[in-house]
């Protein structure tokens, strides 16, 4: 499993999240709304600078975006890729299958 991140969403956590160097962002999975993934679960993310149990990671420009080992089974065998809407001016998560 991977984590890749649009340029556009990582300018998007560094301007509306405050993200400096160093930091870290964790994707978590949270019940209730669904996912291509998963129904009944969703996607959400914290900065949280104290990881437990990192399953997964990705390091851009001095961030680090994870996911904890428990979390993994949201994924069922998928990569997860961020981006930016624009329009919306929100995140967007995408899903593809793990090579």
């Amino acid at each position: 499993m991977e984590i890749g991140l649009s340029n556009e969403a990582i300018q998007w956590f560094r301007d509306e999240v405050e993200l400096k160097s160093g930091d870290k962002v964790r994707f978590y999975v949270k019940i209730y709304g669904n996912s291509p993934v998963q129904e009944g679960f969703s996607l959400a993310f914290t900065v949280d600078n104290e990881p437990i149990d990192i399953g997964v990671k990705t390091e851009i420009e001095g961030l680090t975006f994870y996911i904890e080992g428990s979390d993994l089974w949201f994924f069922n065998g998928h990569d997860l890729f961020v981006d930016y809407n624009k329009q919306w001016d929100e995140l967007e998560f995408s899903y593809t299958l793990s090579k």
